[in-house]
């Protein structure tokens, strides 16, 4: 209960009701890129600042080194389940924005846990980072290799052989190579400042921290409040796509994310993670990326429905999330390994 009167959490509720009731309230999209930049580069700095206290240590490779491996289960579960029940293409893009990970749901999981006294290590947004691009080099891979199964027959009738398909170059959408889905992933803007403020804090240290903490410690909830209430109304405006999905989608959108974060609970038990990162590995395992994937899918896999993946993540995963999951899995992170 304790998680619902949290200020931001209000916000972003009332984000969602002031969408459901088509208010005319709307945050200048400007605005909104400037918090969300604001609190990428916060949370960078709050990482980098608490990486140079701990330092670099096996235990970090360890929780790294589990990230990526559920940044490859989730979306491999996730794909042999939904294309029994939708398009292979479809089910490779909702794979693909449920393999990879929410920024805001890290960075509102990395306030709540602080708030209760659980701090992660510096080293987690790095997870998050790691834990981007798999699900979607997944996803392009499979979307290229239906393409060329679909081209193949029609290339042996033509020529004679199937030299030609195996480019792709025969198929329905574009072939997008791993290198530039890399590159675009650790370039990406967003992704880059959150390194770089990392890469600050952990070279200023101590005396960059005191120098910083008005800017990235006191201002840092009411930006997210600010954040969240913008977030609120992008959820509101996209229930109604979510709501268009079959009930099968829609109980994966509500349940998957349950799963993925026991996947994480049992890795983090296995490996003894810490408390507090195994609760915010559970989180990055449970979210679903709304920003970077449908980007990046739009272009890569024209075959898919934008507003099926978008639309589950951002109308149903999102808030869910927000709202129940993350004091969720908070608490089972507790349970379990404290």
């Amino acid at each position: 209960m304790q998680s619902f009167l949290d200020p931001a959490i209000l916000f972003f509720v009332f984000g969602v009701l002031a969408g459901c009731v088509r208010s005319n309230l709307e945050i200048p999209p400007q605005i909104s890129k400037f918090l969300s930049l604001y609190l990428l580069m916060a949370l960078g700095l709050k990482g980098g600042f608490a990486l140079a206290k701990s330092g670099l240590t096996p235990d970090i490779a360890i929780t790294l080194g589990a990230a990526v491996a559920l940044a490859f289960i989730v979306p491999a579960i996730g794909y042999n389940f939904l294309k029994q029940f939708s398009t292979r293409y479809d089910a490779a893009a909702v794979a693909a924005a449920y393999g990879s990970v929410s920024a805001v749901t890290f960075v509102t999981a990395t306030q709540f846990l602080e708030g209760i006294g659980m701090t992660p290590g510096g080293h987690m947004p790095v997870a998050m980072v790691l834990m981007e691009s798999p699900a979607i080099i997944m996803a392009v891979l499979l979307a290229n290799m239906m393409r060329v199964g679909q081209a193949a027959p029609a290339g042996v009738l033509a020529s004679g052989g199937g030299a030609a398909a195996l480019g792709g170059g025969g198929g329905s959408g574009p072939s997008l190579s791993i290198g530039k889905i890399l590159h675009e992933s650790f370039t990406d803007g967003a992704h880059l400042l959150l390194l770089g403020a990392m890469a600050v804090g952990f070279l200023s240290g101590e005396a960059g921290k005191t120098v910083m903490q008005p800017f990235s410690g006191d201002l840092f909830k009411g930006m997210l409040a600010f954040f969240l209430l913008d977030m609120g109304l992008m959820v509101a405006r996209n229930f109604k796509e979510a709501r268009k999905a079959s009930p099968v989608l829609i109980a994966y959108a509500v349940a998957g994310p349950l799963v993925h974060a026991g996947i994480a609970l049992g890795i983090a038990s296995l490996l003894a993670l810490p408390v507090a990162d195994a609760a915010l590995l559970m989180v990055l395992a449970a979210s679903a990326s709304y920003i970077v994937v449908p980007a990046v899918l739009r272009y890569a896999i024209p075959e898919a429905n934008p507003s099926l993946y978008f639309g589950l993540s951002l109308g149903l995963t999102f808030p869910l999330n927000i709202l129940i999951g993350i004091p969720l899995y908070a608490a089972m992170a507790k349970s379990v390994l404290a």
